[in-house]
């Protein structure tokens, strides 16, 4: 087993002197530490590579809250997940978001752990990240020259990377308020709790009661190097109302679109079956058949 070195660390109480912390280019980059509940592991060596420097964020208030304004939910990237799961703004916009959160570990961790977290850690299968890529979510950077935005849909450009610079942090997540959108969410993992997904999905439409679905998204995480869109089994699902042959047809779109890989947790062909289960289930409750 590595032997653990704990890094350099810096834990700065205004925004603005963290900004100078990540804008010095004298050593490595800072590693921004949240919640902590995926680098602490990281920082033993043995999963990924241990950070050199560490910027603690957490004392960063500026980086906290729940807020609504006009069209838009911003959350705070240092939200941590038991404040999604108990956000009564959070319930009335994007309920599936709560129901991510509460897939995620234990108490321990969904009282530490943080949606900025989970988004810049950029795992395949982050839990909260098929939501906020269904629901046209925007992740908000800044650094010493100002802020900018960057689409969910552009964030996560390849495997375990993000669009967000050394010198930046993620400041806030932007979700758009839309009428009359519906979103679900569903996890399947080894186990019913604490468990790593295997297959991971959001599926958001816009319609009401009885009428056919427009504005469908479908994201899955775990089936492929990032969290990805479908965007044959969406066009099979748009235009049309929640029937078995619509989910018949979206279920075979989506199975054959994905590309998913074997690994330690799953098969290719589990996750591809999975997925066009998990589909049709979400189609088939949403259409109370």
């Amino acid at each position: 087993m590595p032997n653990a070195v704990e890094p350099p660390t810096e834990s700065p109480s205004r925004l603005m002197a963290a900004y100078e912390l990540l804008a010095d280019g004298s050593g490595p980059p800072w590693r921004p530490l949240a919640g902590g509940t995926d680098l602490m592991v990281q920082m033993t060596g043995e999963i990924g590579e241990p950070p050199e420097r560490v910027l603690d964020i957490w004392g960063l208030d500026e980086l906290r809250g729940i807020a609504i304004d006009a069209d838009t939910l911003s959350i705070g990237a240092l939200t941590t997940y038991t404040e999604l799961r108990h956000s009564a703004l959070v319930a009335d916009v994007v309920p599936a978001l709560a129901d991510a959160a509460a897939t995620i570990g234990a108490a321990q961790i969904q009282n530490r752990g943080t949606i900025g977290g989970n988004v810049v850690n950029a795992s395949p299968a982050g839990d909260t990240l098929p939501v906020l890529l269904a629901v046209g979510a925007e992740m908000i950077l800044g650094s010493s020259s100002g802020e900018r935005v960057v689409a969910a849909g552009d964030f996560w450009p390849s495997y375990r990377t993000t669009a967000r610079r050394d010198d930046e942090l993620l400041l806030r997540i932007r979700i758009p308020v839309v009428p009359d959108r519906q979103v679900r969410f569903r996890k399947v993992g080894t186990r019913r709790a604490q468990a790593i997904s295997k297959v991971v999905m959001a599926l958001a439409w816009r319609a009401r009661d009885g009428d056919p679905w427009t504005d469908v998204r479908l994201a899955l995480g775990s089936v492929a190097a990032t969290t990805v869109r479908a965007p044959a089994a969406e066009a099979a699902m748009e235009g049309r109302r929640p029937d078995r042959d619509m989910a018949e047809a979206a279920a075979a779109a989506l199975s054959d679109e994905i590309v998913p890989i074997d690994d330690v947790r799953s098969t290719a062909d589990y996750r591809r079956a999975v997925a066009g289960r998990v589909l049709r289930r979400l189609i088939r409750d949403a259409g109370g058949w």
